[in-house]
Formats: C-alpha cells, sequence, structure tokens
C-alpha cells in the first residue's frame, strides 16, 4: 500500500486523524498549500482530484503559471571526492555526469 496519489501530474499525500476518523492530505512538491479531505478512500480521493482542477483554475483565471513539482533539477551535496570519482567514471564511459547520475538513479529505482 502506497500513501500517496497522483493526479494530473500532481503527488498528493494520504494521512488519516483517528482522533477526528477521517482522511486528509495535501499536494507534495509545490510552494502553494494544496489541501484535501474525506470520510472515506472514494471522498478522499475526489477532493484530491476536485482540489487540484480548482488550483489549476485558479490559475487559469488569475493568469499564473500553476506550479509544478519535481521538474526534473535538483542540487545534492556530496564530498569532493565523490564527486571527482563520479566524472571519471562517467568519462570512462562516455558520459556526461549528469548521464551519468542519471543513469545510476534509474537503476536505484528501477525505472
Amino acid at each position: 500500500m502506497k500513501n500517496i496519489m497522483e493526479y494530473k501530474g500532481y503527488l498528493g499525500s494520504v494521512e488519516f486523524s483517528e482522533e477526528d476518523e477521517m482522511f486528509f492530505g495535501r499536494v507534495l512538491g509545490i510552494r502553494s498549500l494544496i489541501s484535501y479531505e474525506g470520510d472515506n478512500a472514494k471522498d478522499l480521493i475526489a477532493d484530491f482530484h476536485n482540489s487540484v482542477d480548482e488550483y489549476l483554475k485558479w490559475c487559469e483565471d488569475e493568469g499564473r503559471k500553476p506550479e509544478k513539482a519535481y521538474k526534473g533539477s535538483f542540487n545534492i551535496r556530496i564530498s569532493p571526492k565523490l564527486h571527482k570519482q563520479l566524472v571519471i567514471c562517467a568519462m570512462s564511459h562516455d558520459m556526461t555526469l549528469n548521464g551519468y547520475i542519471q543513469e545510476i538513479l534509474e537503476k536505484a529505482v528501477a525505472l
């Protein structure tokens, strides 16, 4: 079981409040706060979809570009020694560092 939903390219969390006896969540990976809730799984999914649709409509009405999560670019900090070793490995495979890292990451998550 996963605690993530996806709709129109947006990922949403799935959480449960025992105290309130309800499911809730928020869209992940963007600055805008888009939240949703439901008494059961079907209601939660419907409100997630509705919340994303409302956000996209609001952006359109306001002439704003909707935020997109996971644009394909991120920064990591590693030791200079590891950085150097990765560059050497990439070059030995006749690849760019970005291409080499992408290949390693794809294998790690088995895409």
